[in-house]
């Protein structure tokens, strides 16, 4: 989470504030990544249940390569307004959930993917929130990139407690 949480919020464009607030969830007080982690999660398992596992495995890749592509840029433009990293960008929660989703899907069964699914919310977020093991060093990478980054090994470490957690069971 950025430093930059009372920075004024410039006039930005309208597409950008859509895209980088994740649809307006960066807007929310208290915990904005969190509800826009709740929104990319909620994406996510809404998938699982409309389509099989292995047309959600490449959609989750898709997303997560589109995510990456679109948060670098919208970012980048956001911090010409908003500052760097500033606490209402939150499109970078979302492919944090997403990496984890990769492993939590399990063909019929709601409830193991359900769990599953659940915990690598709550793995990125508090992986997320408390930035070890060199989450904190990625966001000195500059622009979008650094707000980008740590949340995708936040992301990659979630998808490693989910991929343990799910030989275990």
């Amino acid at each position: 989470m950025s430093d930059n949480n009372n920075h004024p919020l410039g006039k930005a464009p309208w597409l950008h504030v859509i895209i980088s607030t994740g649809l307006g969830t960066g807007f929310i007080p208290g915990a904005p990544g969190t509800y826009a982690a709740l929104l990319a999660l909620a994406v996510w398992y809404g998938l699982y249940l409309t389509v099989s596992v292995t047309t959600l495995l490449w959609i989750t890749l898709i997303l997560i390569a589109l995510n990456m592509v679109v948060g670098v840029w919208t970012s980048n433009v956001m911090e010409r307004y908003w500052g760097p990293d500033p606490r209402t960008v939150v499109i970078d929660e979302f492919i944090g959930v997403w990496i984890p989703c990769l492993a939590c899907a399990i063909p019929g069964n709601h409830t193991a993917t359900f769990w599953l699914s659940v915990l690598g919310f709550a793995s990125f977020r508090l992986i997320d929130i408390f930035k070890p093991l060199g989450c904190r060093k990625m966001e000195r990478f500059k622009g979008g990139w650094g707000v980008m980054l740590d949340d995708v090994l936040a992301g990659i470490y979630a998808l490693i407690i989910v991929s343990a957690t799910r030989i275990f069971l």
